[in-house]
């Protein structure tokens, strides 16, 4: 099968990087497109060197979101119709579910946010809608996500990749920190500050991060998603404070983190799924999913600066490497049969779920689990 799989925002090259690997293993082509945004285009282009780059990044205000959408669609579809593949694949590409549509392809979208007000027009055009069973409860309907056309995974989509690489030990000293006895390394990932569902400003997230930094043992890490976000950070004039130019290891940085802030989402999932000591400042709507996490204690939601005084090495044991392999191999089938337009294996949905996760999305939907 020709599969055309799209990425349009920075965490989907981590993704579906374990899914095109397992899609060319059993002799399907997949054919990837990305869009210059943050960190899309370094991230993919280091995985998958032959991807082509159509559409940039989304600028500020509905009417220029629109008109950016409107032409990356445009340049979409002249691509679909030139290498004419079978389906369409992404984590709810806007611009990539129109063009797909408008040339009568099969679309296959996977969403773990259901506040995002575009799901109206995503879930309606798509044949396949993939979430996580934490949204199983919602009126999901109401969204165009017809029952027929939705699936469930267990946990979280973060779980399909997160054991999927090997922690580099040099990245700290790499990003020029020393790591001393009694030192805190603290992550912190900017606010999703041009998304239409997230609220303007975070001042609860720069008060963070100044009582962070006023600290003499923190070194904090903070990956910022635009340049004026980098900017803004700079200007702050904080101590402790590194701001890489470029994507990095992630992954392993979140490994090495002794807490980690978070004002988005996949991030902050990552964070919490690895063990590692994890906060979420974000300003938008509440998602389900995090809800999940906060509810099986992975996950804490900030409520003042003031709780992040006097930080001291993390306490808790990160999650180990081997289990998330196991958790990513279950998921990596929901996806993989999604992509070929085939059903989701038969039982995967509970043989897969665990007791842990079985408990949390039992919760997720306000019963008890057996």
């Amino acid at each position: 099968m020709r599969i055309w799989l799209d990425l349009s925002n920075s965490p989907h090259a981590l993704l579906f990087e374990p899914v095109v690997r397992a899609l060319r293993e059993r002799g399907h082509v997949v054919m990837i497109t990305a869009r210059d945004n943050a960190q899309t285009v370094e991230l993919t282009l280091e995985r998958w060197p032959e991807a082509e780059i159509i559409g940039g990044e989304s600028p500020r205000g509905r009417a220029a979101k629109l008109a950016t959408l409107a032409r990356r669609v445009v340049d979409l579809r002249r691509w679909a119709r030139s290498h004419r593949p079978e389906v369409a694949v992404s984590h709810n590409s806007y611009a990539q579910i129109v063009a797909a549509a408008a040339c009568r392809l099969p679309v296959v979208t996977a969403m773990d946010y259901e506040h995002q007000p575009a799901n109206h027009l995503a879930f309606r055009l798509a044949h396949v809608v993939l979430l996580p069973a934490a949204l199983s409860h919602l009126p999901l309907k109401r969204l165009g996500a017809a029952p027929t056309r939705t699936r469930f995974y267990p946990g979280a989509k973060e779980e399909l990749y997160l054991g999927d690489f090997t922690p580099n030990p040099d990245l700290l000293e790499e990003l020029g920190i020393n790591r001393s006895a009694g030192s805190v390394i603290v992550v912190a990932r900017t606010p999703p500050s041009r998304a239409l569902y997230h609220a303007p400003g975070n001042s609860l997230f720069e008060q963070a991060l100044r009582v962070i930094c006023a600290q003499e043992q923190t070194r904090t890490v903070v990956l910022a998603r635009h340049p004026e976000q980098r900017r803004a950070l700079e200007s702050m004039g904080l101590d402790h404070l590194t701001i890489p130019a470029s994507a990095i290891d992630s992954r392993s940085l979140l490994y090495a983190a002794d807490l980690v802030i978070g004002a988005g989402g996949t991030m902050t999932r990552e964070a919490a799924l690895l063990g590692i000591p994890t906060y979420t400042v974000f300003a938008g709507r509440p998602a389900a999913i995090d809800g999940w996490l906060e509810r099986t204690g992975r996950l804490s939601r900030l409520s003042s600066a003031a709780q992040l005084g006097d930080l001291a090495p993390a306490q808790r044991a990160r999650s180990e490497l081997s289990t998330l392999r196991d958790r990513g191999r279950l998921l990596l089938e929901h996806f993989v049969c999604a992509a070929t337009l085939r059903p989701p294996p038969a039982g995967m949905a509970q043989a897969s779920l665990g007791a842990g996760t079985a408990s949390a999305v039992a919760a997720s939907r306000g019963i008890a689990a057996a």
